[in-house]
């Protein structure tokens, strides 16, 4: 396997069980690859699959049909139909995961949610504070804020505290679903240079961003998900 993610052939709908059991078709036979140190972009109009995507490849959605391969060490992992418990240790040794919103445990500082990744991974609890504390202020979030649980914070603040939480690992696979989309121009450009770093560092990178300017930025090829749409498979 001589890339990061495979995806093969993939499909997903959805079951509307209030509908009598209508099945709603998302995308049908979708299939690429990333290379390291690429950034793929997720292109289309709003509601054609593209998040469904980055939802089925995190193993958060159940697919229908197809492979989603990625190597864990010496291992191939086919994540559509591996257990949970494997699809949990690709997430902690493989997989990264910036979704577009922040979902944390009440109480917790955000320092601790953005150092847990690594603390999972094995990384001391002190150094792993360290380099959260080293992201957070890269991201212009108030020390301040650091020691106090999220929730309460600003939409653009916990932006800032999900996207370090989901780049302070090294993850060989990177998935960004609208990362900068609640941000100023200032931390959006700071986001844009950490994804330039990880392409240097050999990570593969697959994202949303409804954000031109950041898309033309960090995009070496955009991939429209309406080529797998199922209505034009059906016509």
């Amino acid at each position: 396997m001589t890339t990061p993610l495979i995806v093969s052939d993939v499909s997903k709908s959805f079951t509307m069980h209030l509908r009598g059991g209508l099945r709603l078709p998302v995308v049908s036979n979708v299939s690429f690859s990333l290379a390291a140190g690429e950034c793929v972009v997720l292109g289309g109009p709003s509601g054609i699959g593209k998040s469904s995507i980055l939802k089925m490849l995190y193993g958060n959605y159940a697919v229908d049909t197809g492979q989603i391969l990625v190597r864990n060490g010496e291992q191939i992992i086919d994540l559509a139909s591996a257990e949970p418990r494997v699809v949990l240790q690709t997430r902690r040794d493989v997989l990264g995961y910036v979704s577009q919103f922040l979902r944390t445990v009440p109480r917790v500082s955000a320092l601790d949610v953005v150092a847990e990744p690594l603390v999972a991974c094995g990384t001391s609890v002190s150094e792993a504070r360290e380099r959260a504390e080293a992201l957070l202020a890269r991201l212009n979030l108030p020390k301040d804020l650091w020691q106090l649980p999220p929730a309460t914070f600003s939409g653009g603040e916990q932006q800032r505290v999900n996207i370090a939480r989901g780049f302070i690992t090294d993850h060989r696979v990177l998935l960004l679903d609208e990362p900068t989309a609640s941000l100023d121009a200032a931390n959006r450009a700071i986001v844009v240079d950490m994804i330039r770093a990880k392409k240097d560092q050999g990570v593969a990178l697959l994202g949303i961003f409804h954000d031109e300017e950041v898309r033309e930025a960090v995009a070496d090829r955009i991939l429209d998900v309406s080529q797998f749409s199922p209505r034009k498979v059906a016509a």
